[in-house]
């Protein structure tokens, strides 16, 4: 029988009968079964952008995290700043309508000062007294009392006199009283200071 010589089909390998076709299996195989010449290397440069890649991420981390710490900080400075500021509008508001009203109070205890026994002066004391009840509810002091040091910064001292019943920079006389809400003060009390 007759050995068929086979054609070369195109795009196929040919080898001589001498040589022999490698395939990837052996040339592995040949090469310690590793992939590629040195396979340390190729590691090494795989951790080494690996650690890359992780030292920038960790720095964006850092800096998302500043943004967010800075942001969360300026958040509460606004909060507070409002807070104070809407504080503060209703401490003036309200600070502008006792300042309004406190003449009203003022004519009714100078309407005392000529008090008998008449049912309008009965009346004026009650209507003084309830007002006096409501300021105290507000949380209004009254201040400005003969006889107390003078005190500039609740004070305004419009008279001097000199009297020797009295010690040095005491209230001889108070024209008209003061008032104050917590720290803020409404109303300075005008006063007569001695000595």
């Amino acid at each position: 029988m007759e050995e068929e010589k086979k054609e070369p089909v195109a795009g196929e390998p040919q080898a001589s009968a001498d040589e022999t076709v490698t395939t990837d299996e052996e040339e592995n195989a040949e090469n310690g079964g590793q992939h590629g010449k040195h396979p340390e290397k190729s590691l090494k440069k795989e951790l080494k952008k690996a650690q890359e890649e992780n030292v920038a991420l960790s720095a964006q981390i850092d800096e998302l995290t500043d943004k967010y710490k800075r942001m969360l900080a300026e958040y509460d400075n606004f909060r507070k700043r409002t807070q104070k500021e809407r504080d503060g509008i209703y401490t003036d508001a309200y600070g502008d309508l006792l300042k309004q009203i406190l003449p009203v109070k003022d004519s009714l205890e100078m309407a005392m000062i000529y008090a008998d026994d008449s049912q309008l002066s009965k009346g004026v004391t009650m209507t003084l007294d309830k007002f006096n009840e409501i300021l105290g509810r507000l949380g209004v002091e009254q201040f400005g009392e003969k006889g107390e040091p003078f005190n500039p910064e609740l004070h305004n001292a419009v008279l001097h006199t000199e009297d020797e019943t009295l010690g040095e920079n005491v209230i001889a006389e108070v024209m008209l009283k003061g008032y104050k809400k917590g720290d803020k003060v409404l109303r300075f009390a005008m006063v007569k200071v001695a000595n």
